[in-house]
């Protein structure tokens, strides 16, 4: 699975380093920032309404009553009771018509998945994640943007400012009571995929002992058997069954059965259990990658021309190669082998023999001495995970290239646990294409249940941070106005990266403007826009001030991609403990400025009597 940002450890991504200002620092400066620009704002405001001095003493009394009376004050048990108002007007107005919608969604979803897929336990991932996400996300967006306006166009608000309530326990109860009717949607939503998911995966396959054929062994012992299973779920497997009876299937669509072989004689039978290998955690340890470029010096790796530059390419037939260095690697986490698992893109300059694919070699290094292994051949497929097993007793080059036998930890991983795997391809002409992430060691699995519920849990962040946004700019805005802005600064989130790369000119075709003009005139974003001095500079100014306020509304608003952990369950990577604890982190920074925003904005809001 390609992973374009590297997940740091939780302390390193909180705290400040040489090279980066940390989140702490990052959510200081952007909070000083906020509070300069509200304040001015607002001093601008009640300057325009009630004068200069008077303006002046009304902001400030509004902030020193907020920090030393309100928030102080704030009461658990009022928020609680607003929360439970909430939930009961979610209630009445049929929210559990969004359950039941997604039942049918799921009932209905056999019908159109690819059955066929040859991957689809990642097509069943997706799309139930993806489902889920579209769905609670909506629903986040209709309760908390129409519930407060309601309120204040009915005048039912009230009958709560005349008892004592505070603004800011009248915004937190309406985001807790949405947020709890969304998480026990979302938790029945997630139990729901859970068997969705199981059942449409499950499936089993039967071997007709006639069908398996005697393998040949030497001096006379069974060499075990081999042969077939039956076609089930639109495929097949080949069985190779060893000589005590154990053996497994190939891996087809993702997954593998294991067999096992009962009775004797012609009574003998052929068990094939249930599908395992679809459904799976795995743990990565990832290593740092550099290049070597044809003459065996470091480079940069090769373009192919391709838009996505994650990945670069090793030109095959030459010293090029691509070397990962792994650290933390011991003898007490991997004491028979080391799993690696790669892939590996595949670009042709010629078709050749598309099926069997291109060859390369694996080696392993010693970083320290620079003793090497012996080069393992392998094959590379595009998109398919080639499994490697690096055994504990291998061949090593000695400097007169000659081969002895070597300990794989001993000799060829360093005091400190470091190792390094240099990978080339063999053919010349043809081209590896590989990313940081492309190539790791699996040290093993994590409970996929468990890394399921982590899926929801991102999904569960998004729809906290859209319940906040709602309540929020439902306490100066009209229902539909409010739901509208709300869906925007999800779609804005969304798109960031790409409005972020259009504000700072790094997509061509300029600014709003200028595009809206390249398209109405139908002129190529490479050249000049050439409309005449007045207007190619009237334009540039007013893309100048569009792109800023893009960057800007970009940089506040967060990036809902981020949180979306789906294709870590879909491709069967577990998802790391940091990347959950960062995506937290977030969450309540937002939940808290969201929050202390949409209390001014209640308090500054007259409420007709």
């Amino acid at each position: 699975m390609p992973l374009e940002k590297e997940i740091l450890p939780f302390i390193d991504w909180l705290l400040p380093s040489v090279d980066r200002y940390g989140a702490i620092i990052t959510f200081v400066v952007a909070v000083a920032g906020l509070i300069v620009i509200s304040v001015f704002l607002a001093y601008l405001r009640m300057a325009f309404l009630l004068g200069p001095g008077e303006g002046f003493y009304a902001v400030a009394k509004a902030i020193v009553n907020a920090v030393a009376v309100d928030l102080p004050n704030l009461s658990l048990r009022r928020v609680l009771a607003i929360a439970r108002l909430a939930v009961q007007e979610a209630l009445r107005r049929r929210v559990l018509v969004a359950f039941v919608i997604f039942a049918i969604v799921l009932a209905f979803a056999g019908l159109f998945l690819d059955v066929e897929s040859d991957h689809p336990a990642r097509l069943y991932l997706s799309f139930v994640l993806t489902a889920s996400e579209r769905l609670i996300l909506i629903l986040a967006v209709l309760l908390s943007t129409f519930s407060l306006p309601n309120d204040i166009k009915s005048r039912t608000i009230h009958t709560v400012i005349t008892k004592p309530v505070r603004a800011s326990e009248i915004v937190l109860g309406r985001i807790v009571g949405f947020c709890l009717v969304g998480t026990a949607l979302l938790a029945a939503m997630c139990l729901v995929n859970y068997v969705f998911v199981r059942r449409g995966l499950g499936h089993g396959h039967t071997i007709e002992a006639q069908d398996m054929e005697p393998v040949a062994a030497a001096a006379g012992q069974s060499g075990g058997w081999q042969g077939e299973t039956s076609r089930d779920a639109y495929h097949r497997h080949d069985v190779r069954v060893g000589p005590d009876g154990v053996g497994r299937t190939d891996t087809k669509m993702e997954h593998y059965h294991e067999v096992r072989r009962v009775g004797e004689g012609d009574a003998a039978t052929f068990e094939v259990g249930p599908p395992r290998g679809a459904l799976v955690a795995r743990v990565p340890i990832y290593g740092k990658l550099r290049f070597m470029d044809r003459s065996g010096q470091p480079g940069e790796g090769i373009s192919v021309g391709k838009e996505w530059t994650y990945r670069k390419y090793i030109e095959g037939g030459s010293l090029a190669a691509a070397v990962w260095t792994y650290e933390g690697i011991r003898p007490e986490r991997f004491p028979d082998h080391i799993p690696l698992e790669m892939n590996i893109s595949v670009f042709r300059t010629y078709k050749g023999d598309i099926v069997s694919g291109i060859t390369g070699t694996i080696t392993v290094k010693n970083p320290t001495t620079g003793l090497e292994s012996e080069p393992m051949t392998f094959v590379a497929k595009e998109f398919v995970t080639y499994t490697h097993s690096i055994p504990r007793k291998l061949r090593a080059v000695n400097p007169d290239g000659t081969l002895r036998d070597a300990d794989l930890f001993q000799e060829l991983v360093d005091e400190n646990g470091r190792v390094e795997i240099w990978v080339r391809c063999s053919e010349p002409a043809q081209y590896f294409g590989m990313g940081q992430a492309d190539v790791y060691i699996r040290s093993g699995d994590a409970p996929f249940a468990w890394n399921f519920i982590k899926g929801h849990v991102g999904i569960w962040l998004q729809m906290v941070i859209i319940t906040c946004f709602g309540v929020m700019l439902s306490t100066f805005l009209s229902g539909p106005v409010a739901m509208f802005a709300t869906f925007v600064v999800y779609i804005v989130g969304l798109f960031k990266a790409f409005i972020i790369s259009v504000a700072t000119g790094e997509q061509p075709g300029g600014g709003p403007v200028e595009s809206f003009l390249r398209i109405i005139t139908q002129k190529n974003m490479m050249i000049e826009l050439d409309m005449g001095p007045v207007v190619d500079t009237t334009v540039k100014v007013i893309d100048r001030v569009l792109m800023y306020l893009m960057w800007l509304a970009a940089k506040i608003i967060p990036d809902f991609t981020g949180f979306n952990t789906s294709k870590f369950v879909a491709y069967g990577f577990n998802i790391d403990g940091n990347l959950v604890a960062e995506h937290c982190v977030v969450a309540a920074a937002f939940v808290l400025v969201l929050s202390i925003y949409g209390y001014f904005l209640l308090k500054s809001r007259e409420i007709a009597a």
